[in-house]
């Protein structure tokens, strides 16, 4: 497989990307009632995840790049958390 940017040949991006589908999945079996908050939620920030690990490898510093991944761990957080909130509403 030939990829135009170095992001694409990280496993971490590909995991995210697998996540993300997950999530989509799993947030279609939620209320109607949730589709523009806890749900619309947790799709953004699964999605976050994988867009901060593709953007952190545009960045020329070491510190930028660890920066993203940073930020794209704490949308896993976020999602984590957001998830158990699920679970508490049934």
């Amino acid at each position: 497989m030939e990829y135009k940017y170095s992001f694409e040949k990280l496993d971490v991006w590909s995991d995210a990307r697998l996540f993300i589908v997950e999530i989509y999945k799993l947030t279609k079996t939620m209320p109607p009632d949730e589709k523009f908050g806890l749900s619309s939620q947790i799709q953004r920030a699964s999605v976050s995840i994988a867009s901060n690990i593709a953007e952190g490898t545009t960045r020329v510093s070491d510190k930028e790049k660890i920066r993203f991944v940073e930020i794209a761990y704490g949308s896993l957080m976020e999602v984590y958390c957001q998830l158990c909130i699920a679970m508490d509403l049934s």
